[in-house]
């Protein structure tokens, strides 16, 4: 983490509690967004600071309203490519949170960092939150980095991570939602400039694409842990889940996996290493309603706890970020 202020909250009601994110909180904003608009830079302070920071009090009570807050701090908001698994759509570029079974955690992610083109910042908005579980965790990607064993980070800054994905109808989304066109053209074309590479099987599409593990923050320069290596691995799968995939496709073309960059396996021992680190240095924070989260997405990755009981929340992608030269980095 970059250093942190001497004071990260002026003007603003806040607080940083340990294993928590930073908070601040509003006292009856009687307009919401017009409090958002005002307190737009000193939040982004904030995050800046403290890498996230989740805003309570602002009273939000439709999706209306939490929507034009997150286009309010959001800035600007890109619609979402190559999404792995189904939302609902709000509005343009304002989306339900993923369709995740609700029993299963959704693990530590930094957004589409598996694209050339990525969000640099989070936006979540809560509406309804759940009886139990459910939190957005969040997690310090720079301490995530200097935890990690030194020789796995230093195989994967040289190989970088392979991500492999056969699309179908039965799990996730099928290739023409998350390309968004029914075009097989239009997705070839994508795939050229995205440096993807890809096989038709039928009515069904196989992609790899290679990314870096390792970047460098735009602002300061820190080097950060960013992928989806272990949250898109097989081994991450509950054991009763993964042996279900690899009975019905095989390993070899289950929807989706990740391999090191030469393609060779990434072992369970390995995968089980990554999320320890991630656990080890999660902060969280549980959702009240009407709460409002900002995350720093190259800062920190984030999950999503499994939960019992009705939960709603908004999310937006937001200071869309692009990649220069995707081979020169993952070598």
């Amino acid at each position: 983490m970059p250093p942190i202020d001497t004071d990260p909250f002026a003007g603003l009601d806040g607080r940083r509690d340990e294993g928590r994110p930073a908070v601040v909180t509003v006292d009856a904003a009687s307009d919401p967004v017009a409090w958002a608009a005002q307190h737009r830079e000193a939040l982004y302070k904030v995050v800046a600071s403290q890498g996230a920071v989740l805003v309570r009090g602002l009273g939000l009570r439709d999706a209306a309203g939490a929507s034009a807050i997150l286009r309010t701090l959001g800035g600007e908001l890109m619609s979402e490519r190559e999404a792995f698994a189904p939302r609902w759509t709000y509005e343009d570029r304002i989306y339900s949170s993923s369709k995740w079974p609700p029993n299963q955690p959704m693990c530590m992610h930094h957004e589409l960092s598996y694209s050339v083109e990525f969000p640099a910042t989070m936006a979540f908005a809560c509406l309804s939150a759940p009886a139990s579980g459910g939190a957005t965790a969040l997690a310090d990607a720079g301490r995530v980095l200097r935890d990690l064993p030194a020789d796995l980070v230093e195989r994967f800054e040289r190989e970088g991570w392979l991500l492999t994905r056969s699309y179908t109808e039965d799990i996730g989304v099928p290739w023409s939602e998350a390309f968004g066109t029914t075009d097989r053209g239009e997705v070839e074309r994508y795939c050229a400039a995205n440096d993807i590479s890809f096989t038709w099987h039928g009515d069904g599409l196989r992609t790899s694409q290679r990314r870096p593990a390792v970047l460098r923050h735009p602002v300061d320069g820190e080097r950060l842990w960013f992928n989806q290596i272990a949250f898109l691995n097989e081994w991450t799968m509950a054991p009763e889940v993964r042996e279900y995939l690899v009975d019905v496709y095989g390993r070899e073309t289950l929807p989706f996996n990740t391999s090191f960059g030469n393609g060779d396996e990434i072992t369970e021992d390995i995968v089980q290493t990554i999320n320890k680190v991630y656990d080890s240095v999660t902060l969280v924070e549980p959702w009240s309603p009407g709460d409002v989260l900002l995350v720093d997405n190259l800062r920190m990755a984030h999950s999503r706890q499994p939960y019992d009981g009705a939960r709603e929340v908004l999310v937006a992608m937001a200071n869309p970020t692009t990649r220069s030269v995707q081979r020169s980095e993952a070598r």
